[in-house]
């Protein structure tokens, strides 16, 4: 089984993180931060990604430090229970709509962490979280993921609408290139390894 358990723990922040790439999309995720867990949930029923979150931390001081933790646990446990990452697709995209909105998330599971991230907002902050900690968690999972993940909105209004597509578009294109095919020999990569 593709599965992984990360444990970080810091004078700020207190976080586990279990993935099963092999899940059904559920998931049980508390942070502290609901509009974050909400958005955590997306990724995980669209990437069908069994996923379990449980964090705490210095909320009193900001959001940032639990957000951007979050994202590296998530991303060192996604790098660890893809072991070698033999027979994956390696690559996919997700282009994904949210009423106005339209998202398209690019995923490379590449050995190398890499975050290109075009979503602009008109407002920063929506129901308490602060929009542009969105991009510090996605850094966070890309570089301890080791993944290359380009997030464009191509198109859209609403803050929520926005952020939500993004979450979707990500989970999608992340449950996909994660898959296994069988045609597939070694890591697909004229380098052999990833």
């Amino acid at each position: 089984m593709r599965k992984a358990r990360i444990e970080r723990r810091t004078k700020e922040t207190d976080v586990i993180v279990d993935v099963n790439l092999d899940g059904k999309g559920n998931y049980k995720i508390n942070t502290g931060i609901p509009f974050f867990d909400h958005m955590l949930s997306l990724l995980g029923r669209h990437g069908l990604l069994d996923l379990k979150i449980k964090a705490s931390g210095d909320l009193k001081v900001d959001m940032h430090h639990l957000v951007e933790d979050v994202g590296i646990s998530f991303g060192k446990a996604l790098n660890e229970a893809l072991g070698k990452k033999e027979g994956i697709r390696r690559y996919n995209a997700s282009l994904i709509p949210m009423d106005e909105s339209l998202c398209l998330a690019c995923v490379d599971i590449s050995g190398r962490g890499y975050l290109v991230f075009n979503v602009p907002f008109k407002k920063r902050v929506k129901s308490g979280f602060d929009l542009e900690l969105t991009e510090e968690f996605f850094r966070a999972l890309a570089y301890n993921g080791a993944i290359t993940l380009h997030i464009n909105i191509i198109y859209g209004k609403n803050p929520h609408h926005i952020i939500e597509s993004v979450f979707k578009s990500v989970g999608h294109a992340i449950g996909e290139s994660i898959q296994i095919d069988k045609r597939i020999k070694g890591v697909l990569s004229t380098k052999g390894r990833l």
